[in-house]
């Protein structure tokens, strides 16, 4: 059983990557004029899919500390903040106050500025992660939701390091040596690499020990300290790395948008990214991408074409619509798109194979 998910794994990896390739290959050569967004009738462009590569990476930790381990957080969207932050402050430092002139100005600065705000990030969770899990179930909840909120508002507090509510402006380009990585067709790739990588990481990571671990805590934390588990370092481990996964896609988010302000981390972010990697699937590594794909998607898909199909004006339709989608995937597949629908392929299959009408 083992050897069949790895294999399946590999797999979708593999398809993964093709496809991306692909996608990426028809926007940046455009083949007869072609462009990507023409195959999807202009509602999915490029600027869309490094969106979504980009929340992946957060949806993927998310749903390694939800999912797998079992601890419910609804401040996510604060570590993401911090990594957008921790790398806007870093490579606008010679440009705002004359701070490492000579140096914040090399290539390679913003990508060490990248790791600097992982390792803080993880810190910071270890620090907050210590008290926070002596509190269980709605009582975590509340508290992670009071860190994000924090974090959210500390960000629009000190104008001089973090810009205030206007944000900081004039974050730098991504580049390996002169080589740099824009347009957006060229940062897709990177995107798209940096979530494969991390939805590879992950997977290891779940089928190693530390992952059965957090399975055992995630099942009955009584019966996995008796199995000699160390309920806390578990807890504490998943979210260490899911805040070091938010923190990386919130750099890569800051140098997409050469600038960042608090509002894209706020409540109802953290909310947007539970209900991401829910419609995919909390337990499921593979339901990342495809959750936040159908948010995106849907999402889109409602304010460009609702008006047209019911002829009215105004965003509350649209959010009624959106709603009642969500509701009837959590009724009939509570498990997410990806667990629930393979279950449900694989009951119609062997169904198919009986004979059964």
């Amino acid at each position: 059983m083992k050897n069949v998910r790895a294999h399946a794994n590999t797999i979708g990896v593999i398809t993964l990557s093709v496809v991306i390739l692909v996608l990426g290959a028809i926007d940046l050569f455009r083949p007869g004029g072609l462009r990507f967004s023409d195959l999807t009738g202009r509602v999915v462009t490029t600027d869309t899919m490094i969106r979504i590569g980009i929340l992946t990476i957060v949806v993927v930790g998310l749903n390694l500390l939800m999912g797998y381990a079992g601890q419910i957080s609804l401040g996510q969207a604060g570590f993401y903040a911090l990594g957008a932050y921790a790398s806007a402050i870093l490579t606008t430092l010679s440009t705002r106050h004359g701070i490492l002139v000579g140096v914040a100005d090399q290539w390679w600065w913003p990508w060490l500025a990248i790791v600097i705000g992982m390792g803080f990030t993880g810190g910071f969770a270890y620090l907050v992660g210590r008290p926070i899990f002596r509190l269980k179930g709605n009582y975590l909840a509340m508290a992670t939701l009071g860190m994000g909120i924090i974090i959210y508002i500390l960000a629009g507090q000190f104008p001089e390091i973090t810009g205030g509510y206007d944000g900081l402006t004039g974050i730098p380009r991504l580049h390996i040596g002169t080589f740099k990585l824009w347009p957006m067709q060229r940062y897709y790739f990177l995107v798209w690499g940096a979530a494969i990588a991390v939805i590879v990481l992950a997977l290891n990571i779940v089928n190693s020990r530390t992952g059965r671990a957090w399975r055992a805590v995630h099942s009955s934390e009584i019966a996995a300290g008796a199995s000699g588990v160390d309920i806390e370092r578990s807890k504490l481990r998943a979210l260490v790395i899911s805040a070091v996964f938010a923190s990386l896609a919130g750099s890569l988010y800051a140098h997409f948008q050469s600038a960042v302000s608090p509002n894209p981390f706020s409540f109802r972010a953290s909310v947007q990214l539970v209900v991401m990697a829910a419609v995919g699937g909390l337990a499921s590594i593979w339901g990342a991408p495809f959750g936040v794909a159908f948010v995106f998607v849907v999402r889109d898909l409602l304010r460009s074409r609702l008006e047209d199909v019911l002829h009215v004006r105004g965003s509350g339709y649209e959010l009624i619509v959106y709603g009642v989608i969500l509701v009837l995937i959590m009724i009939f597949l509570p498990e997410g798109l990806t667990a629930g629908g393979a279950k449900l392929l694989r009951k119609r299959w062997r169904s198919a194979a009986a004979g059964d009408p």
